[in-house]
């Protein structure tokens, strides 16, 4: 059930007061961020009108009758909305009010709207389901769509039912040719749209699904890695800068446990225990995917978080944003004489590409 609240506001359109000097009284409705205003068919004397407490005053055979209106009205109103609820469906206001008003719900959704739903639902998971970053990605798609079908069609929403095949290829090229986006990025962007549609087919909004016959552009990714040579060379400079030598240390601890940037650089003791062979091993939860993964400790992992692990910091590396620690590994490449642009995401690649080759190897 969807706990988010429905405001009810009722507000004197005093603009529109006529000759007999009476105003028509309409009714605010505000949920999920959007409003819906519409009239009441009640007339009242501005100076009866008391906004504070939504009624009218002083007591008399005219107010009694506008109170009693308005008090029907909301219950109707909540009725309506209570209804939705229990139905355990994606609404809106327009929803609430065509319910109110004992009419089905409009049968055509549009694209924002379901997208605006479902970032409602991610935003309140956040820290339970979901990730700020992920969150962040959907809000960027719909903002993506948003600008595509203000460029394509001038227009400011775009009707579920009425997405097509030639939309998505639309969509594509215009990410190319207008964000300059690269095919990879497209094709993520793409996915997360058509994770939206996913859930308004699900919620019965749309029964045909336009990404049926879509086909995501191939990538052909190109893996960076370290060879041998050039990890060994890493290892066996010495650096004169304090910086650079902690950089490429946490570089090299990340090539022999596969360890993503956020892993690596919240790593506590908590998070090494003894395995079943009697070794030390990594056990921690990816922060993306909140799975659990376990890694052994190898001895020149185990070298590198001794040099550093210390009573004075909770974590047992050196802390640095990886913006300065990808910049910093360009002046180690520089100094080691490494002819490759090197990443914390390399590190990675490194470790998963010698498993490849070992389980290669011992298939032989």
């Amino acid at each position: 059930m969807n706990n988010s609240k429905l405001h009810i506001l009722f507000v004197l359109d005093k603009v529109n007061t006529n000759v007999k000097g009476i105003a028509p009284l309409r009714c605010k409705l505000t949920y999920l961020s959007k409003r819906k205003v519409f009239s009441l068919g009640l007339f009242i004397n501005p100076d009866y009108w008391n906004n504070r407490e939504q009624k009218a005053k002083p007591q008399n055979q005219e107010n009694n009758f506008v109170n009693t209106q308005i008090s029907l009205i909301k219950q109707k109103i909540n009725q309506a909305f209570l209804f939705l609820q229990v139905q355990e469906t994606i609404f809106d206001v327009e929803d609430i009010y065509l319910k109110y008003k004992g009419k089905d719900s409009k049968v055509s959704k549009t694209l924002l709207e379901v997208f605006d739903l479902h970032n409602e639902r991610m935003q309140k998971l956040i820290g339970k389901e979901y990730t700020q970053s992920t969150y962040n990605k959907f809000k960027e798609a719909r903002s993506h769509i948003k600008n595509f079908i203000k460029h394509e069609y001038n227009k400011n929403n775009f009707l579920l039912e009425d997405i097509n095949l030639k939309f998505l290829k639309d969509f594509d090229y215009y990410l190319k040719i207008n964000k300059n986006q690269k095919q990879i990025t497209i094709n993520k962007s793409i996915q997360r749209v058509k994770k939206i549609i996913k859930l308004a087919i699900a919620e019965g909004f749309i029964t045909i699904d336009p990404f049926l016959l879509y086909k995501p552009k191939r990538v052909e990714n190109k893996v960076l890695y370290l060879t041998t040579e050039e990890l060994k060379k890493l290892e066996n400079y010495t650096f004169s800068q304090t910086r650079l030598q902690q950089v490429a240390d946490m570089f090299i601890f990340c090539c022999y446990t596969g360890l993503a940037y956020q892993e690596m650089s919240t790593l506590e003791s908590k998070h090494i225990i003894q395995g079943f062979d009697g070794n030390k091993w990594i056990r921690m939860y990816r922060r993306n995917t909140q799975r659990e993964i376990s890694i052994p400790l190898l001895p020149k992992s185990t070298n590198i978080i001794e040099k550093y692990n210390s009573d004075i910091t909770t974590y047992l590396l050196p802390k640095i944003s990886n913006q300065k620690f990808n910049s910093y590994l360009k002046e180690i490449a520089d100094i080691v004489g490494i002819n490759k642009n090197l990443t914390h995401h390399i590190a990675r690649k490194h470790l998963q590409l010698q498993c490849c080759f070992t389980m290669m190897f011992l298939w032989r």
